[in-house]
This record gives structure tokens, C-alpha cells and sequence, in this order.
């Protein structure tokens, strides 16, 4: 499953949409964040878990295209390439910066963090805000919904279509809740622990569809399960983004230094580089109404 498909990641997606890996109904937290002081961006002064170190968090396995090998230290796949080019913004090498792991439905969980930031397709939402803090958004996803070919799911072309399946989602995810809250299925959406386990259940006809933001699932159906389809996106709420956001422990003064160092990726053009070549722009995916 880790082996990399390096033209399949290029094809992926970037579509302005809006959906991610947020259960919760508000996108935004509802405040802003504090602007940085003088001096307090300087790699010296930074408040760090340990000094002269950027620990970042992310789950295991960490999946494509969002990370490559499942191996989150080589900088390759989306997320990876970003929190490499924040950190060398904030002005550490590649060899001072550490990962660790932390499962999903974790690291939005009130209490103390065992990383600086952790980067792993966690929309911002007002709910989880009040128990974490979170950077400006760094890349925004509709939702998709996939089905294997010749089957009832590959047949739907509209939201109504999927009232009548049986459908799942990883658990804790705005993908679950796009399910449940959006589509309102005539059976229990499905929850699963991970999405490897929404995909075997695919494979297994435990499901007549799962969903996963845009750039997975398009990944998924290119080159994990080729016999799958892509039948198309949605906005769960229209004309409202929902962002993914570097997540940090509540009251965490490295949120300002990391905002001015996305904000300065994205006015060089850094972030639009990665963008282009782990998510690509170039996928023409219907639209589910």
C-alpha cells in the first residue's frame, strides 16, 4: 500500500471546496490569534517542547498523498513538504526537526501536548478550539464519496442517490459527519477506526460507499483500490470554507511565528509549489447535488 505512485500523487486534486477531517458544524474558532511580539519569532526564542528542536505530531500510518511511505522525515507528500517549509521559515534544518506519533482522534483532546504543532489534516473548528489552538488554514477539501465499479454506489449521480446505501467514514472525522448530517442515509452511517479499515470494508461489501476528503480518495481510487470509482464531490456547506490547520496545546505562543511563516510561504509562492506537486489541479470531479 506505501509503495509510491509518484505520477498517481501528481494527478490529485486541488479544487476549491470545503470539507476536511472536522466532525464539527462551525469551521471557524470563532477568534483570532494574537500577533507576535517583537523578537518573539527568532528561532532562539521560540517556545519549544525542547530547545533548539520543532517537534511535529502525526498519526500512523500517516497516508498518502498527504505523506509518502508512510514515513512523515522525508518531507515527501503534502503535509510533510509543508511542515519542512514552515520549520526552515522558523528557521530550523531538516535534521532539527522530530516527529512523533499521535493518533487522530487524540490530538484535538484537552491537556498537554507532547509536540509543538501537529500537522495531519485536522480541520479548525470552533468546538475543538476551545481545548486546542490552531494556525491559519493551509489547504482547504471537499468531500468524495467512493464506490466500486459496477456496483449500486457507483451508480449514484446525486446526493439523493446515496439516501439508500449503506455508507462509512472514519470515525471523528467531517467525512462521518458529511454522512450522517448531510446525506442522512436511511441506515446508520458506518464507523470505521481508520481509513484503511473503511477501505477493506469497500473491498468486503460491508459498504455500498466511503468517504474521504478530495486528494484521498481521489489517491484511493487511482492507485490503492483501481477497481473503485470516484463518483463524485460535495460542500457540505455552501459558501462556507473548512480548512485544514497545524494544531497546537491551548494558549501555545508559537501560533503567531508559525501564522507569519505560512503567511510568508504562501506570498513567495512556496505553499502553491507544494500544492502543485502533491495535489494537482487538474482532476475534473462531478459535483454531487
Amino acid at each position: 500500500m506505501r509503495l509510491r505512485r509518484t505520477l498517481a500523487v501528481a494527478a490529485l486534486p486541488l479544487l476549491l471546496a470545503t470539507v476536511a477531517c472536522a466532525p464539527e458544524e462551525d469551521a471557524s474558532t470563532g477568534s483570532v490569534a494574537p500577533s507576535a511580539s517583537a523578537g518573539q519569532c527568532e528561532t532562539d526564542n521560540l517556545p519549544l517542547k525542547t530547545s533548539g528542536q520543532l517537534t511535529v505530531g502525526t498519526d500512523s500510518p500517516a497516508y498518502e498523498p498527504w505523506f509518502v511511505d508512510n514515513d512523515p522525515t522525508n518531507g515527501k507528500g503534502y503535509e510533510s513538504a509543508v511542515a519542512y517549509a514552515v520549520a526552515e521559515q522558523l528557521g530550523f534544518s531538516k535534521d532539527q526537526v522530530t516527529w512523533v506519533k499521535v493518533p487522530f482522534n487524540s490530538s484535538y483532546a484537552p491537556g498537554d501536548k507532547k509536540f509543538d504543532f501537529d500537522i495531519n489534516q485536522i480541520s479548525i473548528s470552533a468546538k475543538r478550539a476551545q481545548a486546542v489552538d490552531f494556525s491559519d488554514g493551509y489547504y482547504s477539501a471537499a468531500q468524495a464519496v467512493i464506490a466500486l465499479k459496477g456496483t449500486a454506489g457507483a451508480e449514484a449521480t446525486s446526493l439523493a442517490d446515496l439516501q439508500g446505501l449503506r455508507l462509512g467514514a472514519q470515525t471523528g472525522t467531517t467525512s462521518l459527519t458529511a454522512v450522517r448530517d448531510v446525506i442522512q442515509p436511511d441506515t446508520e452511517a458506518i464507523p470505521f477506526e481508520d481509513t484503511n479499515a473503511a477501505k477493506q470494508a469497500l473491498q468486503n461489501d460491508q459498504v455500498d460507499a466511503i468517504l474521504a476528503d478530495l486528494p484521498t480518495a481521489f489517491y484511493i481510487s487511482a492507485v490503492e483500490i483501481p477497481q473503485s470509482t470516484l463518483i463524485g464531490q460535495f460542500q457540505p456547506e455552501t459558501g462556507q470554507q473548512e480548512e485544514f490547520g497545524m494544531l497546537f496545546q491551548k494558549g501555545s505562543e508559537l501560533v503567531p511565528c508559525v501564522n507569519e511563516a505560512l503567511a510568508a510561504l504562501k506570498d513567495d509562492g512556496t505553499l502553491a509549489d507544494i500544492e502543485q506537486q502533491w495535489l494537482s489541479d487538474v482532476v475534473d470531479v462531478p459535483t454531487l447535488q
